[in-house]
């Protein structure tokens, strides 16, 4: 995830929600938050554990140098309603690894400088979902998760062979992690894991153990993504690392399959998702909407497309017959194209008038073997669609920053649309948006 505001460290308020507490006592944007009950505040879990209790002692320095003091008397785990500047209230911590696949690594040159930067901070797996190795973590530190009960963690495991995680996270600290997650279990704590797939390193045999091992620590390893390596044409000077392919994708599947099954059977849960790269590359089917038992792990591409068409169909299930007398270019990453393609043919059923071209768009910027649609860039998009006809462009959320309209290679929307000479709609990867998108309701 892109780093944004997490290296400023003073614990300046940005923004007071209305009608909440902070609002009624007067704290504004700009002010410094100083003490909670006389302690400073570490960081954004020290705030949270402080605040959780019915009476607080608060201390807030204004911007012209004075001090006030509330005293607040509240519901428990009820929120002042204050955002700050660095959503952590600390600098992040980086990564201190250098993992065989590491796409970071990876990239070019003249980047957004966020785009460099790789978190491995436990706060951000609270708050936003990261995946974090917990190779950068004393046990004071350890002992901080569990005390204060954050939950649930997202780890990147990739290997639960302390030698084996050594090697491909090239860090000695790296072995441990196993040894974590079994306090983690023994603290009633949740849990989700990762594991980047590297062939001939940490398939096979070895994931077979990964698997056996995080199974019995469940539930607090609630579930486990299986996703593949990335892999771009900027790894000079780095480990070579093999990509997956339409059989060994397919050996993956059945592999991972016979584990659900079993873990079906002993658990009630099929515990370990592939990502949906895996049945892309393999040709197959991505399974039914029931058998990714709510989705636990969507960010992580598992189970996107399944969700993506339920909703869509659900969608379309509420409509009538519309009239809309427009052709859409659709872009989408090589790896969902024939996907795209299906579900938008359902789309035009509803639609009397629209035409819907949907458009594959090679990766040239990273390297063809990058093939997800979240990594496209602009001057991708400009290089094979300029000239094409059509009244709008539609694209997916996720190939822009996540606050702001800028692709990967700083290019903004709006200079995109200039070059291609039409409107570009940007659509969240959700039924109701797209739909809402091509009827022209904002």
């Amino acid at each position: 995830m892109e780093l944004r505001n997490f290296n400023e460290s003073r614990n300046i308020i940005e923004e007071v929600e209305r009608g909440s507490i902070a609002e009624e006592l007067g704290i504004e944007p700009g002010d410094i938050l100083l003490k909670i009950n006389d302690q400073a505040v570490k960081d954004i879990i020290d705030y949270k554990y402080l605040i959780s209790d019915e009476f607080i002692l608060l201390e807030v320095e204004k911007p012209n140098g004075e001090v006030w003091e509330f005293e607040i008397e509240k519901d428990n785990d009820e929120d002042l309603g204050v955002a700050f500047t660095n959503p952590l209230i600390d600098r992040a911590k980086s990564c201190r690894n250098k993992c065989i696949f590491c796409f970071i690594d990876q990239l070019p040159p003249n980047m957004r400088e966020s785009l460099y930067f790789k978190d491995d901070d436990s706060r951000l797996s609270f708050l936003q979902g990261n995946f974090i190795t917990l190779t950068n973590m004393s046990d004071e530190e350890i002992d901080r998760i569990i005390k204060y009960r954050l939950s649930p963690i997202n780890i990147s495991v990739h290997t639960t062979n302390p030698e084996l995680r050594v090697k491909m996270l090239n860090n000695k600290n790296a072995g441990k992690i196993y040894d974590i997650i079994k306090r983690f279990h023994q603290a009633n704590l949740e849990v989700n894991c990762q594991i980047v797939l590297v062939p001939k390193v940490n398939d096979g045999k070895e994931l077979d153990r990964t698997l056996k091992d995080l199974a019995k620590v469940y539930p607090t390893v609630g579930s486990i993504a299986v996703v593949p390596v990335g892999i771009t044409k900027y790894r000079e000077k780095l480990a070579p690392v093999e990509a997956f392919n339409s059989e060994s994708a397919k050996e993956v599947l059945e592999q991972l399959e016979a584990h659900q099954e079993k873990f079906l059977r002993e658990l009630g849960t099929r515990l370990v998702f592939p990502s949906d790269e895996f049945y892309a590359l393999a040709k197959r089917e991505v399974p039914s909407y029931e058998e990714y038992e709510g989705f636990p792990q969507l960010e992580n591409g598992v189970g996107l497309i399944r969700s993506f068409q339920h909703e869509v169909e659900e969608e379309l299930s509420k409509l009538d017959r519309v009239v809309v007398d427009k052709k859409y270019l659709v872009a989408t990453g090589t790896l969902a194209y024939g996907f795209i393609v299906d579900l938008f043919e359902k789309i035009k059923e509803k639609f009397r008038g629209l035409e819907l071209e949907v458009v594959p768009i090679t990766n040239h910027f990273f390297g063809e073997k990058i093939t997800v649609s979240g990594l496209i860039t602009g001057q991708d998009l400009i290089a094979q669609l300029k000239g094409r006809d059509g009244d709008a462009l539609i694209i997916p959320r996720s190939m822009m920053k996540a606050d702001e309209y800028i692709f990967l290679d700083n290019l903004t929307l709006e200079e995109v649309e200039e070059e291609l000479g039409m409107e570009v709609i940007v659509s969240k990867v959700e039924g109701k948006d797209i739909i809402n998108k091509l009827i022209g309701v904002s």
